[in-house]
């Protein structure tokens, strides 16, 4: 069932229920009111009488029938009976002859109790009056049509039927129409969103200036297909600079191998030839498990194993492992700011890639540091773990500084080390999947600072 159709009759339905419980409550409270006023008046002229009846040296019978004739105008078929004490009938008057009220034991016992009592007979409204004086204990039984009130509310029935049904069909026509303008910008963005492909991710949808929630699902889309773009061109310039340095060595190493065989040689030279080679395979090899790691930090966190970590006890592995690289890196740990609690040092997180992703900073400082040397020190902030490494190398220019975590993007003044240009592109995928961050600050000639922050083990 299409949306607007169902908009339309969710909306029907809420008019139907306010409607019905509106009308219903017209149509209630009109009805006990009528029945009020007119119980109000049967025990008016139910009084009247009973003072007319103890007044009989004054007035008799014949008299007080010729009063209540006068009074028939006021309310249609009234009869009147009065009761003595013993529940003998001593008058009483009808509009029409032979038009009685048969009237139960109980209710007259039930009048002598409560003094009023209402019911009804004869498709009329009664009423029941004890009154009492010195001299008199007279129970007053009257019973009316009440013509006009009942005119009135029936009058008030159809008119509230026909605001109910004309109130529905409203509802229908205007839901409909309400929802056709309501529905036209999703139409829209739809038909935007189908022209957009890989082809032309350039393209965004027109976002209009009002701040309405289409506003806000244009701009929301908008901002998808900026990340859909960027992560297209990464994809795109990824691929192109991974075959370019997968395709340098193996045509390396075909060459070589090529000219070797293209006549005899000594031992010496395919000696030669077979420890360049080698180098070259190193060198692939190497790049290969650097793709496989960026690759494996570029899913998702619930594809790892994940575990407590404790990151003082990655940090003090950094040393001696830089010392296996090369004897002249030296790495310098500081931690003289850490809480009493150990488990502040937890993150949750995947040992190995932690190590990793802190290992390529640490190896960049080393490498690129003038005395080769990095220093890392540690910190506890709030619920974050800082982890601060900085050497006194020669800086990244500003302009460079926010794309060094691009995949094999490298400054400027590194381009002669040896590298890939992988390892802080996927640093900063593994801190990204153990939901941190990096902030890198340097100065040219005199160093840079990298702070890693990740989220103390248990916090949002």
């Amino acid at each position: 069932m299409p949306v607007r159709i169902k908009i339309t009759l969710f909306f029907t339905l809420i008019v139907f229920v306010i409607l019905t419980l509106f009308c219903s409550a017209v149509y209630y409270f009109s009805f006990i009111n009528r029945q009020k006023n007119f119980n109000t008046r049967l025990i008016n002229r139910a009084v009247t009488t009973a003072r007319l009846l103890a007044q009989s040296e004054t007035f008799n019978q014949e008299l007080i029938q010729k009063i209540d004739a006068s009074t028939a105008l006021a309310m249609t078929n009234k009869t009147v009976q009065a009761y003595d004490f013993f529940d003998n009938r001593i008058y009483a008057y009808t509009e029409k002859p032979g038009d009685t009220i048969s009237v139960d034991k109980k209710i007259l016992e039930k009048a002598k109790q409560d003094r009023y009592v209402y019911f009804s007979a004869n498709n009329k409204d009664a009423a029941g009056y004890y009154f009492t004086d010195k001299n008199n204990h007279v129970i007053i039984i009257i019973a009316a049509y009440d013509a006009e009130g009942k005119k009135n509310l029936q009058q008030l029935q159809y008119i509230l039927w026909a605001c109910f049904f004309g109130g529905i069909m409203i509802a229908l026509a205007g839901g409909y129409f309400f929802t056709s303008g309501l529905l036209r910008p999703v139409r829209k963005i739809a038909d935007e969103l189908n022209d957009i492909s890989a082809q032309n991710l350039t393209r965004r949808i027109l976002s209009r200036n009002n701040k309405d929630e289409w506003a806000y699902l244009t701009n929301t889309l908008n901002k998808l297909l900026d990340r859909l773009e960027e992560s297209f061109d990464t994809q795109r310039r990824f691929i192109a600079n991974a075959s370019h340095e997968l395709s340098t060595p193996l045509t390396s190493i075909s060459s070589q191998l090529e000219v070797s065989l293209q006549r005899e040689r000594n031992a010496p030279d395919y000696k030669n030839v077979m420890q360049s080679v080698l180098q070259d395979v190193r060198h692939l090899s190497k790049l290969t498990q650097t793709l496989l790691e960026f690759a494996k930090a570029s899913g998702t966190s619930g594809g790892l194993e994940i575990n407590l970590v404790r990151i003082d006890e990655i940090l003090l592995r950094m040393p001696r492992d830089m010392v296996k690289l090369n004897n002249d890196y030296t790495v310098k740990i500081s931690f003289d700011n850490l809480p009493e609690q150990e488990e502040k040092l937890l993150v949750f997180g995947n040992e190995d890639l932690l190590f990793s992703a802190i290992r390529n900073i640490v190896l960049n400082a080393c490498k690129y540091s003038s005395n080769h040397t990095a220093r890392i020190s540690l910190s506890v902030l709030q619920n974050q773990i800082i982890v601060q490494i900085s050497d006194e190398g020669k800086g990244i220019a500003p302009d460079e500084l926010q794309n060094i975590f691009q995949p094999f993007f490298r400054a400027g003044g590194h381009k002669t080390e040896s590298g890939f240009g992988l390892g802080l592109s996927l640093t900063s995928r593994i801190i990204k999947l153990h939901r941190g961050h990096i902030k890198v600050d340097s100065v040219i000639n005199k160093g840079t600072n990298f702070n890693v922050y990740l989220p103390v083990a248990g916090t949002k």
